[in-house]
């Protein structure tokens, strides 16, 4: 009966370090940085808290194996919770992606070979540096879906020619980045379509061609 009993407990502290834990990443969300010493001392005492008192006033082999498992899930929790942000957060992406993502060309342009650097692009200026002269430039534009950690964003690119306004061509991608835990070094983001991928080209080299591959 004690056994049972002390399985009941640990389950329902098990589920409210869960909750407890989701709260406090939805509420660092909005105030990130204090969360720092929580997310990385103090899930981790009330982790070894909870298997040590547990594992000591169990009378049995299952309740001492159950208190030490309670304590890692609660330990590990964290990352589960990341993992699972990670996942939403790339289905977003994939799904705003599949709607209007991509690159779209609506006129090429043929140039001399001497226009292009070693790697196949024209150097296309973007429009706050163009000068005058330059019969082509490229304008951006980003609209975040949410700001701060986790970031979901749209960013459209698009070039212009300066002498009748025309759109050449345009790409359009969703990312999203900052679904990690507090001062870890590695960012997680996910980006749709990979720009510049290897062997795709770019936007400029889907509209400005070499004058003998037009």
């Amino acid at each position: 009966m004690f056994g049972l009993k002390m399985m009941v407990l640990l389950v329902f502290l098990v589920c409210l370090g869960l909750l407890v834990w989701l709260c406090v990443l939805l509420f660092s969300m909005l105030i990130h940085e204090w969360l720092i010493f929580l997310v990385w001392l103090g899930v981790p005492l009330f982790a070894l808290l909870i298997g040590v008192v547990f594992r000591r006033r169990s009378k049995t082999l299952l309740g001492k194996i159950s208190a030490v498992l309670a304590s890692i899930t609660i330990f590990i929790s964290p990352h589960l919770v990341v993992i699972g942000m990670n996942y939403y957060y790339d289905e977003q992406v994939r799904k705003l992606c599949a709607i209007d993502g991509g690159i779209r060309v609506y006129e090429t342009v043929s140039l001399p070979a001497a226009r292009f650097d070693q790697w196949g692009n024209p150097d296309i200026p973007s429009k706050r540096y163009a000068k005058s002269t330059d019969e082509y430039y490229y304008e951006s534009e980003t609209h975040f879906y949410r700001r701060g950690n986790p970031s979901l964003l749209r960013d459209r690119n698009w070039i212009v020619r300066r002498s009748d306004g025309k759109v050449l061509g345009e790409i359009i991608s969703y990312a999203h980045s900052g679904t990690n835990l507090p001062m870890l070094p590695i960012n997680p983001s996910f980006m749709c379509p990979a720009v510049d991928s290897k062997g795709k080209p770019n936007l400029e080299q889907s509209i400005f061609l070499k004058e003998n591959e037009k």
